[in-house]
């Protein structure tokens, strides 16, 4: 029922599009009120949650690693690992961003006959979130060649790289079959292994359903129904100016796929797929791990009056010796 009705949902976004992409009160509501709206959302949700996020106290130092700690001059230590310096951390985090190293060395536990627990290397997730994400980045980088003229010349050579290929006219981008392929794999993931799917819910569903919603319609748009290109480009450089206008070759497939990114847009900051923001705030990643070279202070322990060993044995001085027991004061 929650794969049924998160596909429905995303559906009939779509399909809502369609039918209001070929009426002019529609075209205005989906072209420019929705994509101002949606981009507005965006903002205000990123920006909460990135003020919740840094408002959090983190009174101590989280060091999780798998490496040696920098300590005596002797002994080797992991300086991406287990950083000792702001840099190493700093490695640390490109690291996680740009590789997703924490995923990389994820394992998965099953419990096989015996019974015995048998812990296993699990790749395969690991290649399908990096695929996804490089995919994404090169699709995003891409699109830039509607919001600036002249287009720079970095996305003019991503653009010929991506197609490099040449099949068809116009080209596949290699982007864009990988993106697809990407999302079906975590899409199947959900559906074939009982642990994960026994803990997905309708919004991890949805999101994936959503981003294929993008991703396919894109690619319906690219290689069958036809679009004015310079009508999307004088669009999108309109609304980036606060001047928008809908040209009229602007057809109703565009306006199914502007209408899932714009959904998409605003759904980001209420949902899993804002950890995008999250990792560079991440204490477990972003501080080094320099416990035993500095002494960490609590900004937030209150100054609360303590009763020392001192103060304690004074008090029951006499009731101590007389139990005969000692005193350091003796």
């Amino acid at each position: 029922m929650k794969v049924l009705a998160s596909l429905l949902v995303v559906l009939l976004i779509g399909g809502m599009a369609y039918v209001g992409g070929g009426k002019d009160p529609s075209r205005v509501l989906l072209g420019v009120a929705l994509p101002y709206a949606a981009f507005a959302t965006f903002l205000v949700g990123i920006v909460c949650r990135v003020l919740k996020w840094a408002s959090s106290p983190v009174p101590f130092r989280i060091p999780t690693t798998c490496g040696q700690q920098k300590s005596l001059a002797w002994i080797r230590s992991n300086p991406v690992e287990s950083p000792a310096g702001k840099w190493g951390a700093l490695a640390r985090v490109a690291m996680e961003v740009l590789l997703f190293r924490s995923l990389f060395r994820n394992s998965r536990a099953k419990l096989e006959q015996g019974p015995r627990l048998v812990y296993s290397e699990n790749k395969y997730l690991w290649l399908g979130a990096i695929v996804f994400h490089w995919s994404l980045l090169v699709v995003l980088l891409r699109h830039l060649r509607f919001f600036a003229d002249p287009v720079p010349g970095f996305v003019l050579a991503l653009q010929k790289l991506d197609g490099f290929f040449q099949l068809g006219a116009p080209p596949l981008f290699i982007s864009d079959v990988l993106i697809v392929a990407a999302l079906l794999y975590l899409l199947q993931r959900r559906f074939l292994d009982s642990p994960v799917r026994y803990v997905s819910q309708f919004t991890d569903y949805f999101a994936l359903f959503l981003l294929l919603g993008v991703a396919t319609s894109g690619l319906v748009m690219r290689h069958f129904a036809k679009v004015d290109l310079q009508g999307v480009k004088q669009l999108a450089i309109g609304l980036a100016v606060f001047s928008p206008a809908i040209p009229s070759g602007v057809g109703p497939w565009f306006l199914v796929h502007f209408t899932l990114v714009s959904v998409l847009l605003a759904y980001f900051p209420f949902s899993k797929l804002v950890h995008m923001g999250g990792i560079f705030l991440s204490p477990t990643r972003n501080l080094a791990n320099d416990s035993r070279m500095r002494r960490h202070v609590n900004p937030w322990d209150a100054p609360v009056k303590v009763h020392t060993y001192e103060e304690w044995e004074a008090e029951f001085r006499d009731k101590i010796k007389a139990a005969g027991l000692p005193l350091e004061a003796d």
